[in-house]
């Protein structure tokens, strides 16, 4: 069984040091994983504007996000100017993919995107897609094969552009296993690979689980789809600006976790080439909840059963 590891990277601070460490670490590890880099400007000092939100002070305490993201990265575009993580990162992420790590897109603007996509226009979207996916190939020399929502949020113009854009992949929502994508009966063939296992920050602070605990909580998780009669893959989103810094030791003990499971750990790319597009179920993309994280992202809905498919 595989289980990939997809590492959103969404700050300056997670790019200039936590990369690195996770890149030490799964080599250590004899790890694959894909880095979907952030690649305009961190302005991340801007979520302040989320605490109106019902839930998010909560989360902001319960996971500790200061001690994780640093003060300066809480004040950029605000009382500081953000820096361009694209501009001022690029060796770091070309030694990323030289080391051989697949790098893929996250977003343009973190905060931006998170915070702004699931009300905006398809201009907006447009603007914000093609700014990521023109400075990937200015970075990289190629255009990306893969991109995964900020935030795990999506609108019908972001996901026709997965298509539009050539992606071989994407993981822009929570679910239970690979699929082909639908919004309101239209069908998007770009594979969705969505993220099936909860996140630390997610699980950390509930039902007392500690940094110190939380991947007995996972493996417990993993292990039942090992012993189950009903196997499968799992995809595990981890953060450069939490396991690339001060929860570097609970992925150590995850990783060394899934493979003494048996788990193939690798890239999304690497779970997309066992697949055949042709026979993915189709499922709606909804938006919902998710146990330990305030507000809504995009989820893997129910099968969609074409009849005019077969009538054809």
């Amino acid at each position: 069984m595989k289980l990939a590891l997809k590492i959103d990277v969404n700050t300056w601070r997670g790019t200039l040091q936590g990369v690195p460490r996770l890149v030490e670490i799964l080599r250590r590890q004899g790890a694959d994983a894909s880095f979907l880099f952030s690649l305009g400007p961190d302005h991340s000092g801007r979520a302040i504007k989320r605490a109106f939100r019902p839930g998010f002070v909560k989360e902001f305490r319960r996971t500790s996000a200061l001690s994780h993201y640093g003060i300066g990265t809480l004040m950029y575009g605000t009382l500081l100017p953000g820096p361009n993580i694209g501009r001022r990162g690029a060796d770091i992420m070309r030694a990323t993919r030289d080391a051989g790590f697949e790098a893929a897109i996250h977003c343009w603007d973190h905060v931006k995107w998170q915070d702004g996509v699931s009300g905006a226009n398809s201009a907006w979207t447009e603007t914000e897609m093609r700014r990521a996916h023109e400075r990937y190939i200015e970075i990289f020399g190629d255009a990306a094969r893969g991109h995964g929502a900020a935030g795990w949020q999506m609108n019908p113009q972001a996901l026709r552009l997965t298509q539009r854009l050539g992606y071989r992949w994407a993981s822009d929502c929570r679910g239970t296993h690979p699929f082909e994508p639908v919004w309101n009966g239209e069908i998007v063939t770009c594979p969705q690979l969505p993220t099936t296992l909860p996140t630390l920050d997610e699980l950390i602070g509930t039902d007392d689980i500690t940094a110190d605990n939380v991947h007995l909580h996972l493996l417990r998780i993993t292990a039942q789809a090992v012993k189950g009669a009903a196997k499968r893959d799992h995809v595990f989103t981890l953060h450069a600006e939490l396991e690339g810094l001060k929860l570097s030791d609970t992925l150590e003990r995850l990783l060394t976790g899934w493979r003494e499971q048996g788990y193939e750990l690798v890239s999304l790319g690497t779970m997309r080439d066992a697949l055949d597009p042709a026979l993915l179920p189709r499922h709606e993309m909804v938006r919902g909840e998710v146990p330990g994280r305030a507000g809504f992202v995009m989820l893997q809905g129910e099968e969609f059963l074409s009849t005019w498919k077969e009538a054809a």
